[in-house]
This record gives structure tokens, C-alpha cells and sequence, in this order.
């Protein structure tokens, strides 16, 4: 089978609809690959502060995209993927709510998208791929059958994370949060390089109100697999 007819399930949207955890429940049902495209952005960010790179400083940053050494290992129901960078488990120190604001400004810059591209498409294994991003569906697999928009309000998102850090046993501010969430929804819809968006022939799906359970039925049915 050629990269190009590996079956690929697009699952974009913005931080909190929960695209992530629906990501991992669909490649598991399914016994394909997974890839968290938004984590090789934090991975980039989380490289750069490691080796002393500025998030101004354009060429450091494409090569310390251009040479992550990074892959994903399956982990069980309602866990993250663990995120392995250089042999190290970095999965909940790429969460950080820093290290996601880093990444949102790492991937404004087109030349850190470009480094990153053809490092997306290399996942594209298979028997398939279902892909977590912010424009799987528009620019890193635009032929892709399924392509998914996931969203919810950010009221909605923002109660979502200040739960799981509540859980963590953290201290947050849930308006804090929001202003956070809604700052960055603006920087990613506005961004000259692969906005946020849904795809032209993408199915919106908005999970405010929903369980876990229903967005996935409605994924999988939207997929054609369920």
C-alpha cells in the first residue's frame, strides 16, 4: 500500500474541544496510528527552551524542529499518548499550560510549519491514521476521506481544563483560563500560516454539552466506522 492510499481520519479544533482524547478512542476502536500534531509543536518549544533558543529566533528554531527525534506510544482509555523526545517521557511536561502558550507562538512562524510538515506526513502508516491537530485537514492531509471539525465553547473548554488541573491537585483560576483560551483562539484563527478552520468538506462537530461517549459515536459516524 502507498503512503498516499493510507486511509487518514482528520481531527482538528481548537485547545479543550476535546480532539485529543477522541483522537486516542478512535485510533484504539480502529487498531490504527495516532499522531498529536500539537504536540510536536510544544515538543519544538520545550527543545528549543532546553537547548536556550529564543521563540524569536527563526532559524534556531526550524532546526531544532527540523531535528526532533520523537514518537508516540499508545497508553490505556482516558490517558494521554506518552510522548517519548529523545528517549525521555516528556508527556506531562509538554501540558503545561507555559509550554502551550509557548507552542502557539512557536507555530505561528511559517518556516517552524514547513520544518514539521513532512514530519506529520511520515505517520501516515498503515493500516491508517487518525491525526489531532489544528490543520490536519486543511494543509498537512487535505486529501484525507474523514476530516472532522471539534469545537465547543470556550466557557465549556476553559471549565474542562480548570477541572483537570483541579484534579492534578494544582491551583487555578478559571477566568484566568478563559481570557487564555479565548487569546488564543484569536492568535490561531488570525495567524497568516495555516489558520484555524474548519476544512471546506470537513464535518463540524460541536461537543459543548456532550459526553465523551456521544462525541465519539458521532465521530465514528461521521468516519463511516461506526
Amino acid at each position: 500500500m502507498s503512503q498516499c492510499s493510507v486511509p487518514v481520519i482528520t481531527i482538528d479544533g481548537p485547545g479543550g474541544s476535546g480532539k485529543g482524547t477522541i483522537t486516542q478512542m478512535v485510533a484504539r476502536k480502529l487498531g490504527w496510528h495516532l499522531l498529536d500534531s500539537g504536540a510536536l509543536y510544544r515538543l519544538t518549544a520545550l527543545a528549543a527552551a532546553r537547548q536556550g533558543v529564543q521563540f524569536d529566533d527563526e532559524a534556531g528554531l526550524v532546526r531544532v524542529a527540523a531535528s526532533l527525534d520523537v514518537s508516540f506510544e499508545p497508553t490505556p482509555p482516558g490517558e494521554p499518548a506518552k510522548v517519548i523526545l529523545g528517549g525521555e517521557d516528556v508527556t506531562d511536561e509538554i501540558r503545561t499550560e507555559r509550554c502551550g502558550d509557548n507552542a502557539s507562538k512557536v507555530a505561528v512562524i511559517p518556516a517552524v510549519r514547513e520544518a514539521l510538515l513532512q514530519r506529520q506526513r511520515d505517520f501516515r502508516q498503515p493500516p491508517g491514521l487518525v491525526a489531532d491537530g489544528r490543520d490536519m485537514g486543511t494543509v498537512v492531509f487535505p486529501d484525507a476521506p474523514t476530516k472532522i471539525f471539534l469545537t465547543a465553547s470556550a466557557e465549556e473548554r476553559a471549565q474542562r481544563r480548570y477541572s483537570q488541573l483541579k484534579d492534578a491537585g494544582l491551583s487555578v483560576n478559571i477566568d484566568a483560563l478563559l481570557e487564555e483560551i479565548r487569546a488564543r483562539d484569536e492568535r490561531d484563527m488570525n495567524r497568516s500560516a495555516a489558520p484555524l478552520k474548519p476544512a471546506e468538506d470537513a464535518q463540524v462537530i460541536d461537543s459543548t454539552g456532550l459526553s465523551i461517549e456521544e462525541v465519539l459515536d458521532r465521530v465514528m459516524a461521521a468516519s463511516g466506522q461506526a
